[in-house]
């Protein structure tokens, strides 16, 4: 790495090791060695494998009936459809929570059962199945309550349901604690002994297996009726949404889902669907992944975090055509206010940090309170505290006595057991490894933080704090050509578990200095040249590169290959990640 770079914190390369396999593998698929490299960094070596990874078909969705519990789960929903026994879906609040609820909304329904649809207020009632809620649910008369994304934890919850006599199948895919509920029936993909081939199957697409199942339970038979395939087609629509917002790895049939979810959307028939696509000025387009992690699933968490998530659920499940325009008018609006509060908080979040010295050499993480803080963003916030100073960091929104706090972490660092070191502290969360929840009583906040960045102390090594920038393999301008670019762009759609690849070039000579673009100047494009060679490199959010670079003759930089189709045309381009010289 250079010694100077433009950026004011020092970041790491972290350039892939070279597979010495990928001229040969390259060779059987017919591609170059540089799209070998990346598909070996994701754990794909071999040619079945990459021509799997490449072309997914539907046919790699595992059997529902792996999932473990579900015959059990389909039986007794299927027996509450024969008896017409009133029916609450428990949801989480989040995309993946919603999508899949609406999924088994839909099949319910279209199978002529009587189904409610519950999501908990996000700041009133926090994560997961409360027990207020769930007595609620009681004393309507309800015998059949599905959770969907949540659950896994609810202990007291499901007790309470089932000394009333309601029987409980929780649908989720978060990590389990050691004592699980007593339901019905758990379907989950990694509980103990499950054996399910996808670990990492997200609440959307556990819900869809289920409603898959339901549907064979119903139908009687391994195969399910026209409409129910068409449905289940469709609703890889819900699935994908809820897959990619949830961040669960972009591989398996997790990628399939994702796949053909993204290539039905444009010409999807779900009201809901359709009223959100146009509302966000994406109807009939090409979508990939940065469309529902950027523009799609940001509306739909919107009204819940602002709000209550009812309207996103409403417009999934029930909404007419024009209650469905409203409602995704709606969104936009919410979203909008959403993106003005988060930036406030954000800025208030910084100052704090460094006032307080946890950006520096003392402190492994970050742990702070507000009361002024919007309990809805906390989440987004602390993932933006994250990115700027490369630490884990828990954020809590304090009203009255108690507070409620959202984290998010770093590589190396499970949140969830951070979070549970630290429980004495907490009334309660939960969580995964880079995400987790709680809720604490105001005057534990002073202990809770000690104890978090204790432990932080003890279980992040320093370099573990420098930024690092994964870079999949070391290339030239000159192989960066049509074909191989075009070749990476079917690796689509990135994600976790997929990133979009990143190549480094050294020794760039700068041919056309760079000039600022875009609205206040943010962008910065310039024109590099290597052996010949010249290709443009765009940095968005680089403006004030263009400064730095001024009389800057060679460069190293790292940046994501594209294909700009403008007017006509297609070009090679590099959207800059990173630059250094010296």
């Amino acid at each position: 790495m250079a010694a100077r770079a433009w950026r004011p914190q020092s970041r790491r390369w972290r350039i892939a090791p070279a597979f010495a396999g990928a001229e040969e593998l390259a060779r059987k698929l017919h591609t170059a060695p540089l799209v070998a490299q990346v598909l070996h960094n994701r754990g794909i070596r071999d040619v079945e494998a990459a021509l799997a990874f490449m072309n997914p078909k539907l046919a790699d969705l595992h059997d529902p009936q792996l999932l473990p519990n579900i015959d059990a789960a389909a039986g007794r929903i299927a027996q509450a459809l024969r008896d017409r026994q009133p029916i609450v879906i428990y949801g989480d609040y989040d995309v993946d929570g919603i999508t899949g609820a609406a999924i088994l909304h839909r099949c319910l329904t279209m199978l002529g059962g009587s189904a409610d649809v519950y999501v908990p207020h996000r700041l009133e009632e926090g994560y997961g199945v409360n027990l207020e809620a769930v007595r609620k649910i009681i004393a309507e008369g309800t015998k059949l309550m599905i959770t969907v994304d949540c659950g896994i934890s609810a202990d007291a919850p499901v007790a309470a349901a089932s000394d009333a006599g309601m029987d409980v199948i929780i649908t989720d895919h978060h990590t389990p604690p050691r004592k699980l509920p007593v339901a019905l029936a758990i379907v989950h993909p990694a509980i103990e002994g499950s054996g399910y081939p996808n670990p990492d199957l997200s609440g959307s697409g556990v819900a869809f297996k289920l409603a898959w199942q339901v549907a064979r339970a119903v139908c009687g038979e391994t195969r399910v009726d026209e409409p129910m395939r068409n449905f289940l087609l469709e609703s890889t629509c819900l699935a994908a949404l809820g897959t990619i917002a949830d961040v669960v790895p972009l591989v398996g049939e997790n990628r399939s889902l994702a796949v053909f979810g993204l290539r039905g959307l444009p010409a999807v028939k779900h009201v809901g669907l359709r009223a959100l696509l146009e509302a966000s000025g994406l109807a009939d387009e090409k979508l990939d992944a940065y469309h529902v992690g950027f523009i799609l699933a940001p509306r739909l968490n919107a009204c819940g975090r602002m709000g209550h998530a009812r309207l996103a659920v409403e417009l999934l499940t029930s909404a007419t055509p024009q209650r469905a325009r409203e409602i995704a008018e709606y969104l936009n609006q919410q979203n909008a206010q959403r993106q003005q509060v988060e930036r406030q908080i954000t800025e208030q979040a910084i100052e704090m940090a460094v006032a307080r010295g946890m950006d520096g050499e003392a402190h492994r993480a970050i742990v702070l309170a507000s009361e002024d803080w919007h309990g809805g963003v906390i989440g987004i916030v602390a993932a933006r505290l994250v990115d700027r100073f490369s630490r884990p960091a828990v954020l809590v929104s304090l009203n009255g006595q108690g507070g409620q706090g959202s984290a998010r972490s770093i590589r190396g660092f499970h949140m969830r057991d951070a979070l549970a070191a630290c429980s004495d502290c907490l009334t309660s969360f939960g969580g995964h490894a880079m995400a987790g929840g709680l809720r604490i009583d105001r005057d534990r906040i002073e202990a809770f933080t000690t104890a978090f960045l204790d432990y932080a102390r003890d279980h992040i090594q320093p370099e573990e704090l420098l930024p690092t920038l994964e870079i999949d393999a070391q290339t030239t301008l000159g192989a960066l050509n049509y074909n191989v670019v075009s070749h990476l762009e079917r690796l689509a759609p990135f994600g976790q578990g997929n990133g979009e690849p990143v190549v480094a070039v050294r020794a760039c000579e700068v041919l056309v200095g760079p000039r600022r673009m875009g609205r206040n100047g943010q962008t910065v494009s310039l024109m590099l040249r290597q052996d010949g060679v010249a290709v443009r490199a765009v940095g968005f959010n680089m403006g004030d590169l263009a400064d730095h670079l001024v009389g800057i003759n060679m460069v190293d930089v790292a940046g994501q290959p594209k294909l700009n189709r403008f007017n006509g045309s297609t070009s090679v381009e590099l959207e800059l990640r990173d630059v250094a010289w010296g």
